[in-house]
């Protein structure tokens, strides 16, 4: 399914950050799928009932590519971002990241690999209340062992970019939903990351404050792989391709 009207032309995969990034995809998925135990999510055990998330998924994200994903609630969506940022093992197939295997990982390495290479964008901004907007944006930063001059001066960039040079101090319960978030945009894209994830982006901000954090999101992330799940038709529409779910598979991508 085609998204391309209306929608302003994004640079090619050229302008990605390596050559050699340029020759393998961001993201390649290969026969996911994946199971919960009926009983509380919890993942499966091999004992009672399963509820099937996934089922033999397959494809691949470009640097410098926006995908979408769509579907209905519980269609898969938001279990694809999460194997995508190996925030869970998928019970079948193979999640390759920067063309590492993520199942290969031990935990640890997983975290490692998803501070390094993917920034998240959730719903509901999932920033640290007591912190100010500086703050969250350095958070990562924090984590990768950044010097404090070094994060302090990348987070304010950062929020200059965003539009929220003067709101460096400010807590998100002072700013609005769309300031909210671009500050997680902000850092979300913190470490540089290779591939920016976003789950329902827009969902808790009205349509023309969500449009204006997508064109955000999508020109800050240009030389990235980005996979968004939306709902939202205008959301979809600033993607290179739509994938479509349902029932935790694949039924149409625009490729």
């Amino acid at each position: 399914m085609s998204r391309t009207a209306g929608r302003t032309p994004r640079e090619s995969s050229a302008t990605s950050k390596t050559a050699e990034s340029d020759s393998i995809p961001a993201v390649r998925l290969e026969g996911v799928g994946h199971e919960y135990d009926s009983d509380g999510g919890r993942l499966r055990s091999g004992d009672g009932g399963t509820v099937t998330a996934l089922r033999d998924v397959s494809f691949e994200v470009n640097h410098g590519e926006i995908v979408g994903l769509e579907g209905p609630s519980g269609s898969g969506k938001s279990t694809v971002l999460h194997a995508i940022a190996g925030l869970l093992v998928p019970t079948e197939g193979r999640v390759l990241l920067r063309s590492t295997d993520l199942a290969e990982l031990s935990g640890r390495e997983r975290t490692r690999m998803r501070r390094r290479h993917v920034g998240i964008v959730f719903q509901r901004f999932h920033l640290l209340p007591s912190l100010s907007a500086r703050a969250n944006v350095a958070l990562p930063l924090v984590q990768r062992g950044m010097g404090k001059s070094a994060r302090r001066e990348r987070a304010e960039d950062l929020l200059e970019r965003v539009g929220l040079g003067d709101r460096l101090e400010h807590l998100p319960g002072e700013l609005s939903g769309g300031e909210c978030q671009r500050v997680a945009i902000a850092r979300a894209l913190s470490t540089d990351p290779d591939v920016i994830v976003a789950d329902e982006p827009t969902g808790e901000l009205d349509t023309e404050t969500g449009m204006a954090v997508i064109d955000l999101l999508t020109d800050l992330g240009r030389d990235r792989a980005v996979v968004l799940a939306s709902h939202d038709e205008g959301t979809l529409a600033v993607a290179d391709r739509v994938i479509t779910l349902r029932d935790g598979a694949v039924v149409e991508d625009g490729g």
